[in-house]
């Protein structure tokens, strides 16, 4: 993790930072456990997935497969900025892709994607959501290189396909003939 110097003015916003600044460094060393200590009730969203994880056995699921896909995963502190309600924290986020990433197969690329996390909180000082804004394609080109070409429409399918929301291509229906061959 990368130094960060404090960029709080208020005694709020350096309880607030604190409580970010430790939550990053706890996801990189894995102690889940003081990870969802830093939320009354765990909630992340992923906005470029939709994926929401919300309440600690999904945020330890979320955990635990992102980790099993990148086990090396870890960032680098750009900013932190605060807001009346938020510590906004710009970021790079690393790893090397060794398991599993939703229906993509371990590809063994690094990646290194800049990120924007709000961290945002309640009127009682409490951490009540982690949203995390990044440009999914930045990644998935990183995780894609040497791929052979002709296995990329059923990576990127699977990709899309595992995306709520996603649906897959309907094939088009075959001719008549071939139907009663």
């Amino acid at each position: 993790m990368s130094t960060t110097t404090s960029t709080a003015t208020t005694p709020q916003q350096a309880r607030r930072e604190k409580i970010v600044l430790d939550h990053f460094a706890d996801e990189t060393r894995q102690d889940f456990d003081a990870v969802l200590s830093t939320f009354p009730h765990p909630h992340y969203e992923l906005i470029p997935t939709g994926e929401v994880h919300d309440g600690n056995d999904t945020v330890r699921g979320y955990y635990a497969e992102t980790r099993k896909a990148f086990p090396d995963q870890r960032h680098e502190i750009i900013q932190l900025r605060h807001t009346s309600d938020a510590v906004v924290v710009e970021f790079w986020l690393l790893g090397t892709h060794k398991g599993p990433l939703k229906n993509l197969p371990p590809t063994g690329n690094t990646f290194r994607c800049r990120m924007i996390a709000l961290f945002i909180f309640d009127s009682a000082e409490n951490l009540v959501c982690e949203r995390v804004y990044f440009d999914s394609l930045t990644m998935i080109k990183q995780l894609l290189v040497g791929v052979p070409p002709q296995a990329l429409p059923a990576i990127v399918g699977g990709l899309l396909g595992g995306l709520p929301g996603a649906q897959a291509p309907a094939t088009p229906a075959q001719p008549q003939a071939a139907q009663a061959a």
